[in-house]
């Protein structure tokens, strides 16, 4: 906390070798792991099911349980026995700029939603038995299917952008404005690992859907792993190219 904070540009190939090492990590203590995993899910998924306020808390929550992930995943590395209560280590840190964080992430998102609504995107209607029906959701989309690619294109940019800020407010002591823009430059000086590690992130969610979800309950805990990957990459294995503060 509160150490001197760097970046650098790393190789595109680094991008999906962030997954390689997160691997390492729940290699190391798979059970650990997926239990971290499924335990981020379940409570996501808890609190999701609670009507307005469950959502907001869900969402604002999401870096908190990040940064918790980038201080086991620090642990382990300092060779360290790591356990299911590190789920909640990122509640052990200043928990406002993390909270703030989250709550940025949840106004980019309503704000994509109301710009697609804008585009033309439809809504779900229930019936007068309260039946949603994603068959009549899907004849409506047809013709706009190019909508949701914008909301899908929007999202991974906001995400990208704020990737590395989790773990930046884990590890140094600033506020949330500081750390969206390190990340922000962070994420643009390392575009190309930034769109390769996405890719290859996508197709592994998509494999790991496909045997039942089974494959979830590794990819999940590698990639949350990662997130600790990418961010010592870019601002701890500082070499001579590193930069310092942007203006």
């Amino acid at each position: 906390m509160g150490a001197p904070i760097r970046t650098r540009d790393v190789p595109a190939r680094r991008g999906p070798g962030w997954l390689v090492d997160g691997w390492t990590f729940f290699r190391g203590r798979p059970l650990v792991w997926m239990g971290m995993g499924a335990g981020w899910i379940v409570i996501t998924l808890g609190l999701l099911m609670v009507p307005i306020i469950g959502g907001i808390a869900a969402n604002v929550l999401q870096p908190v349980f990040f940064a918790s992930f980038a201080i086991a995943a620090r642990k382990q590395e300092n060779g360290e026995t790591i356990e299911m209560g590190e789920l909640f280590a990122g509640f052990r840190r200043p928990l406002m700029p993390l909270a703030n964080l989250g709550a940025i992430l949840l106004l980019a998102e309503l704000a994509i939603f109301a710009l697609l609504a804008l585009l033309g995107l439809p809504g779900l209607t229930a019936d007068a038995e309260g039946t949603v029906s994603m068959a009549d959701f899907v004849r409506e989309m047809q013709g706009k299917e190019w909508i949701l690619l914008v909301g899908l294109v929007l999202t991974a940019i906001v995400k990208g952008a704020l990737w590395f800020a989790p773990a930046v407010l884990a590890f140094h002591d600033m506020n949330t404005a500081h750390a969206i823009r390190w990340s922000l430059y962070a994420a643009l000086s390392n575009l190309g690992a930034m769109v390769l590690y996405g890719l290859v992130l996508t197709v592994a969610m998509a494999a790991a859907i496909l045997p039942w979800g089974l494959g979830l309950m590794v990819v999940i805990p590698v990639m949350v792993a990662s997130t600790y990957v990418g961010y010592k990459d870019v601002f701890e294995q500082i070499d001579g190219d590193s930069e310092v503060t942007p203006a």
